[in-house]
């Protein structure tokens, strides 16, 4: 028997946030969650991967953050809405973050947008376009 999950893992661009991935970003997610208070936001400034290190989170996770790698983030387990909070701290629009992401620049991600989205034509599966 197939997994349900698993059709998504064709949509290009698409990292499913399922139980598996909640559970392997739990320290990720509480870290990123831990910035929405002012003491932690100055610990974190101060020696950011001093912070890190009182969260449980693995390697990869800790150089994802320290390396502002919002794509792997995603993949080790990040919530998009935690995220927005590293993303606020360095000052950073979540739409540059999104661009970001997206392997597109900042000009034509905004672009895109305002043109009403990402078209779905050529977007829909890895396999048949062999994206991926």
């Amino acid at each position: 028997m197939t997994n349900p999950a698993d059709a998504f893992n064709d949509i290009p661009g698409t990292i499913l946030f399922n139980g598996d991935r909640l559970r392997q970003g739990y320290q990720l997610n509480k870290f990123l969650t831990s910035l929405l208070e002012a003491d932690n936001r100055g610990a974190f400034k101060a020696g950011e991967a001093a912070y890190l290190t009182k969260f449980a989170m693995t390697d990869e996770q800790r150089d994802a953050v320290l390396k502002r790698d919002w794509t792997r983030m995603l993949e080790l387990g990040g919530n998009v809405f935690c995220m927005v909070k590293l993303a606020v701290f360095d000052g950073t629009p979540f739409q540059h973050v999104n661009a970001i992401m997206t392997g597109m620049s900042i000009t034509a991600y905004e672009d895109m947008m305002n043109a009403g989205g990402r078209p779905m034509a050529g977007n829909r599966s890895k396999k048949e376009h062999q994206i991926g």
